[in-house]
């Protein structure tokens, strides 16, 4: 109960962020667009909260480091393809 005590001097703006609430942002930014949307709100300004501010921003690096692998992947898998197709071997069943 000493940790509900010391939140009471944190100010607002530094106050954490209870495990519910992780959970209930993580379930709001797994939405399609409208979860996008506002993490890119939160990670550059619209959170007064650090904290919300800090986990939008990290939420935001995974999403663009998962995006540029799966770009690089795209990539790799459509140069194969390319290469593959053009040995002219065809089997007629």
């Amino acid at each position: 109960m000493q940790s509900e005590e010391n939140n009471s001097y944190v100010p607002f703006n530094y106050q954490p962020i209870s495990m519910w609430g992780y959970i209930g942002y993580q379930l709001l930014f797994s939405i399609p667009c409208i979860g996008f949307i506002l993490i890119l709100v939160f990670s550059f300004g619209g959170a007064k909260n650090v904290n919300l501010r800090n986990f939008a921003r990290s939420y935001l690096c995974i999403f663009v480091i998962a995006f540029v692998f799966a770009l690089i992947i795209m990539l790799l898998g459509g140069g194969a393809a390319l290469l593959g197709s053009g040995n002219g071997v065809t089997v007629n069943y």
